[in-house]
């Protein structure tokens, strides 16, 4: 037994499914309408893998942007946690010859927590 093929294109052409269905025979509106689909599918496909690579484009650059404000901020806070301490420092300097201070009338002992240790991060 042979078989004859049918031409390519032709009507009677059938379209490979999935095993276990028949095949259909085609007509060109199907032919055109899988075409059309195709064509849809691959520009719908191309539009969501463009999003997709701009949106990781910016989540990149606000990352970015983010390092950068972070270090920023670090280095304020190493300048202000220095500054503290030289204040500090020069509080205690001025409290031992504060006359003020030293006045036996005003002298009232009131503890007071470190100024330093209360502010640095921990």
């Amino acid at each position: 037994m042979s078989q004859v093929l049918p031409a390519a294109g032709s009507v009677l052409q059938r379209s490979v499914g999935a095993p276990g269905n028949q095949p259909q025979p085609q007509s060109p509106d199907d032919d055109d309408r899988k075409v059309r689909r195709r064509e849809k599918n691959r520009v719908a496909a191309q539009r969501s893998r463009k999003k997709q690579t701009q949106k990781a484009d910016r989540l990149h650059e606000e990352y970015e942007c983010l390092e950068q404000e972070n270090a920023v901020l670090r280095r304020e806070i190493g300048k202000l946690t220095e500054e503290l301490k030289h204040l500090s420092e020069a509080l205690k300097e001025h409290e031992k010859m504060c006359p003020l201070l030293l006045c036996p009338v005003n002298f009232v002992p009131v503890p007071r927590p470190d100024p330093v240790a209360g502010c640095l991060p921990r």
